[in-house]
Formats: C-alpha cells, structure tokens, sequence
C-alpha cells in the first residue's frame, strides 16, 4: 500500500478559515521575530558605544544574529502572505463550484456565490489562476490508479477508465442538493437475527469497519447508545453489495446498486430505514452510518433525506459523494484504484461537509496481480487495512474523529441488534 492523503475532498485541501488561521499565527511569528531584531540591534548599539565594552563581546557574530532574526521575519511574513493566498483560492474553487451545482435549484443564491467569488478574484489577479490550476490538477489525478494496470490493462485501462468517466460526467457520481430517492422500493421483510451488548464503541475507523454485522446473513447492524442524562444516539453499519443477482431475495443486490446510483429508491435503502425503525429510533434522532460499497449509497441518502439527524457518517468505496451541510462530518475512505469508488467521479472540486470533514485516499492494491480481476481494492478487508494505516497518524484532523467514538464511549448502556433483510412479493 502506498501513501497515504488526507484532505477535505476535491481541490480543497485544506478548509479556507482553517488556512487563514494558520497565517495569523504565522504573522504573529513574524511580528516577535521583529521584536528579537529590535533588541539585538539595541544591544549591539550599546556596546559599540560604551568604550572598552565591544572588546568582549563578538560584535560582528551579534550583528549577523540580528539580520538572521530579520531574514526569518522576512521567511514569515511571504510565508503568512502566500498562506492567506492559498485560502483566497480554495475559497474561490469552494464558492464557484457551490454556485454551480446551485445553478438550477437555487439560482438566488448561486448568483449570490457568484457574486462573492468574482469580488474575491478581483482583490488579486491572481487568485483565479491559482484556483483554475487547483482544478486542474485534481481534475487529472482524480482517476489515477484506473489505469496502466501491466496484468489486466485492457480491464484497467478500459472498463474502469470507462467506469470513472462515466461517474465525472453522467453527473450521477454527486447527489447534488435537495435531491431525493425517487420512486417506490420493492416491499421488503426486517428481522433481528442478533442480539449483543458491546463493550463500549470502538476504537478507531479499523474497529468501526469491523463492526459491519457477523451473523449470517445479516446486512444491517444497529447500535444503541443510551447514556446518564437521558439521551440516546445510533450507529448503524451497513454491508455492501452481497449479491450480483438482479431482483431476487437479497435486496443488497445490483438491482438496488443500479437504482441508487440513478437516483431510485431501493430495497436496501428501505430495508436499512426499517432497521432503524425496528432498533428504536425515531424522527429527529442522531443516527451516524458506517457504510461500506453500496451502502455508502444509502448512507448518502439517509444523511440527505431521512427523518434521521446523520451527524457523522464513515464510508468506504462510496459509488458517489453526498452533499452534507456544514454541520454534517464525513470521513471517506477511498482508493485510487477502486473502480467503485472511481463511479462518484472525484466527487466535486468544493468537497462536502464539515471543517472536520476529511477523505482518506491511498493506492488499495499497488502491486498489479491477477487479484485485480476481483476488484480487491474494493474489499472491505483492503479498506480495513487503509483504515488501519489511518489509525496509527499523528494528525489532527485523526484526532477530531477519534473524539466522535469517545462521546459514545461515555454511554451507560449499548445494545446491538444485527438484522436481516429480504425482498417479498
């Protein structure tokens, strides 16, 4: 496995008001560097001028002391000045790619966007440039790993090359907002197969991947916290895609892939609805998703649209990228050379969600082997692997996440029930 990135999606690395944060520290760096020189400056003119001093002090080193001091503050100050032109440019990218895809259901504000991104680029002739390369850039190596497969090229190079173009320009790989499952679900039946009282929340995004359900047969598993004050909160872990029949018993089939990939209500988006109903919770109740493959796709919807309050969701392999809103956090597990995960097209240049919202992308399986032709960079157990790599990183942005499993830790109470889903009728 290669490297491993951390962004927040997109062309923006880095949040625009994080950015700026940093400039300021920086700047006030700068400005006690300022102060440093000031003083060495004083001190070095006091013993010049105090007869017999400057035969005991190394005037000349002190003197150099002071123009290094003056040379950081300089390294500072374009430092702060070109950080604060970084954030000028992602905020461009994030306001002009926001404009666009409100375009058509809210063109009040699009045009308000609009009009702040055009004042933004005109403050500095530069700032455009910079964000049309940013663009640029993400543009190209958002399908890097699809191709040049030296085992299986014409797979690589065609089917998912093929696969990738079509999630960046069917304009399927972005739930876009206000966007709404269509249609009606094929009826399904929701039974509890398994019971368990775990021991507190796991530890990381590795133990959250381990927590999809084990019984038999079960695709859902609902965890419900319930803590000192009163309050409860659910996790709910979704399998993938369990089968490649179309329409049959299993409703985690390519059926529901194909609907929910085009915008149609499906039998497992249903049946995950009914689980949550069946574990207890009720409209307006914080419901957080760990989802892998297809239910990365239910999990987009559910933060989208269900009656649920999905504050945080995990996923891995998602076929495309939610539009969450700034208060909704999502970590997102991909890899370069996922064909799966190449269908949500790069997502979108703005990214989406929370500050703390982050994207987590590495090469699966670099190595090309025969293992290839069954897509493993798409199993949940190479994701696991990423997930792992992501666990043992110093980073704040890690941090903020781990911080999630620690408020549930703090429950009194968890209870976990796996369920199992069939289509009927």
């Amino acid at each position: 496995m290669t490297g491993l990135t951390i962004d927040h999606g997109g062309a923006i690395a880095v949040d625009p008001d994080v950015l700026r944060d940093v400039a300021h520290r920086i700047d006030a760096v700068a400005s006690r560097y300022d102060d440093a020189r000031s003083a060495i400056m004083r001190a070095h003119r006091i013993i010049v001028d105090t007869p017999g001093f400057s035969e005991h002090v190394d005037t000349v080193g002190l003197w150099a002391s002071g123009e290094h001091v003056a040379r950081l503050r300089s390294e500072c100050q374009e430092t702060a000045e070109s950080t604060l032109l970084m954030a000028d440019a992602y905020e461009y990218v994030e306001l002009r790619a926001e404009a666009e895809m409100l375009a058509q259901t809210d063109p009040s504000t699009a045009q308000r966007l609009t009009r702040r991104a055009d004042r933004l680029a005109a403050s500095d002739e530069r700032i455009s440039k910079m964000a049309d390369d940013l663009v640029a850039q993400w543009r190209a190596r958002r399908f890097e790993g699809l191709t040049g497969n030296l085992v299986t090229p014409a797979l690589y190079d065609h089917v998912f090359g093929t696969a990738a173009l079509v999630g960046a320009f069917s304009g399927f790989g972005k739930v876009l907002p206000g966007e709404r499952l269509q249609g009606t679900a094929d009826p399904v039946t929701v039974s509890p197969v398994k019971t368990s009282s775990p021991q507190g929340a796991p530890s990381g995004l590795a133990g959250a991947l381990r927590r999809m359900p084990v019984a038999v047969g079960a695709q859902v598993a609902v965890e419900k916290y319930s803590f000192a004050d009163g309050t409860t909160k659910f996790v709910a872990y979704l399998e993938g895609t369990q089968s490649v029949a179309w329409g049959g018993a299993q409703p985690w089939d390519s059926k529901s892939n194909a609907e929910l990939y085009t915008g149609k209500r499906s039998a497992s988006y249903q049946a995950t609805i009914e689980a949550l109903e069946a574990a207890g919770a009720q409209p307006g109740d914080e419901v957080d998703v760990v989802a892998h493959s297809q239910s990365a796709m239910v999990a987009a919807h559910l933060a989208m649209e269900s009656p649920f309050d999905v504050q945080m969701q995990i996923t891995a392999g998602s076929p495309v990228e939610p539009t969450l809103d700034d208060d909704q956090t999502i970590i997102q597990l991909r890899h370069s050379d996922d064909v799966v995960s190449g269908l949500a097209g790069g997502g979108s240049p703005e990214g989406t969600g929370s500050d703390d919202s982050i994207t987590l992308l590495t090469e699966g399986t670099p190595q090309d082997t025969l293992g290839d032709l069954t897509v493993d960079a798409h199993h949940l157990d190479t994701y696991i692997d990423t997930a792992e790599m992501a666990d043992e990183l110093s980073d704040l942005r890690i941090d903020a996440m781990h911080e999630f499993w620690r408020e549930l830790d703090t429950a009194e109470v968890v209870e976990r029930t796996e369920y199992q889903a069939e289509r009927v009728g």
